[in-house]
């Protein structure tokens, strides 16, 4: 069993919260993470993709109710919706008993269903934590390139060799195209949108343009803008807004669009290994996206991500609001000897950060100027963890 971070939080959470609810894409570790915390603990197990484990909920509050000791895990939650008032009903006698907390684990694979349903009924009882797949921070003693061209889903990352990675990834791509879109929004046609995932991949990193995705795929703008809230929704894409405060210049006002997982995105692109990957066009965009998602798994709660780019060329990868209305401006490059744009000075000019970084592959932290560092991506992320 490799220590996943989110398992202080989780553990912090059923000590004070009556339900929690771990979200996440399929195969990223949920599972493994609910079972592994629950043998501390009390703990019943409950898949409702099963109809065996389905069928024992026909009488949901009477069962539950038999079981108000433990811990009731549910895995697959989405498949319920009709639970949830159940559960707000238990949870709700259990607190006039004295012992709330601690009393559901509620796992999902980011279903907006899900989502709607728990925050229209468990509202002021519940809180959600998002797994996401493994962080550089993590104790899988594997290289920071090979994590970057693999991804982080478990059994990618600590696959075999690169072969068995690669189909484990496309297996996957397969899965949720063939099963699970179909589940979650059946009105969606499959092979349109792998088309659009894959046309998104090669854009990685790019403003979103709604128009040109349409024509190019044959579709109107209504359908991208679904299809992208669907995979946002199902945390296979990540939408990085534009910073949006008034600095007296025109501001680029599309979001940054980018496939969360580095390895999904390779395989979306069908680079096999890391030399084909380091002479892709894709290789600058892949890494930034790779840096944001390790960055921004261990951003605090109240921090705020965002990009700065205005008309005029000035640009920032990422800003991170902080909620004490601190800035930080975060430069990423792929280069060993990383070199700042003007772009980036005219933009930390107009936002004035507090601190000024650059993410690069190598490993040692020093000066490229008066106020700004090169940071490996390990280390600011663990900057980040501990602030």
């Amino acid at each position: 069993m490799i220590q996943r971070i989110l398992s202080i939080s989780l553990i912090q959470s059923l000590d004070s919260v009556p339900a929690t609810c771990i979200l996440g894409p399929r195969q990223v570790g949920k599972t493994t993470l609910a079972l592994e915390t629950g043998k501390n603990r009390a703990a019943l197990y409950l898949d409702l993709e099963s109809e065996t484990d389905r069928a024992k909920l026909a009488e949901a509050e009477y069962y539950l109710d038999q079981h108000r000791d433990e811990l009731v895990i549910l895995d697959e939650v989405h498949r319920a919706p009709g639970l949830f008032p159940t559960l707000r009903g238990l949870i709700d006698h259990a607190r006039r008993r004295g012992s709330a907390n601690g009393r559901y684990l509620l796992l999902g694979s980011a279903s907006p269903e899900l989502l709607r349903q728990s925050g229209e009924t468990l509202a002021g009882r519940i809180r959600y934590l998002e797994l996401a797949p493994f962080s550089v921070l993590e104790p899988v003693s594997i290289s920071t390139d090979i994590h970057w061209l693999r991804g982080g889903f478990p059994d990618s990352l600590l696959a075999a060799d690169e072969t068995l990675s690669l189909r484990w990834r496309q297996d996957f791509i397969r899965t949720y195209l063939e099963r699970d879109f179909s589940q979650f929004a059946p009105r969606i046609a499959a092979e349109n949108l792998r088309r659009f995932w894959t046309m998104l991949a090669h854009r990685q990193g790019a403003p979103l343009n709604t128009a040109e995705l349409a024509r190019n795929i044959g579709i109107d703008t209504a359908t991208v803008t679904r299809y992208l809230g669907f995979l946002v929704d199902l945390f296979l894409l990540r939408r990085l807004q534009p910073w949006h405060a008034n600095v007296g210049k025109r501001l680029v006002k599309a979001p940054k669009i980018y496939v969360r997982d580095s390895g999904i995105l390779h395989a979306l692109l069908n680079l096999p290994n890391l030399d084909a990957l380091l002479v892709h066009p894709v290789l600058g965009a892949s890494w930034e996206g790779f840096v944001i998602e390790n960055l921004l798994s261990h951003l605090p709660a109240e921090a705020t991500p965002y990009f700065y780019r205005s008309s005029g060329g000035a640009e920032i990868d990422l800003v991170i609001d902080f909620p004490d209305t601190e800035l930080w401006a975060v430069e990423i490059k792929r280069s060993f000897r990383p070199r700042i744009d003007r772009g980036f000075h005219e933009a930390c000019s107009d936002l004035a950060p507090r601190k000024k970084f650059v993410v690069y592959p190598g490993l040692e932290r020093y000066p490229l100027g008066a106020d700004i560092e090169a940071i490996s991506l390990r280390e600011l992320t663990e900057v980040l963890r501990k602030r």
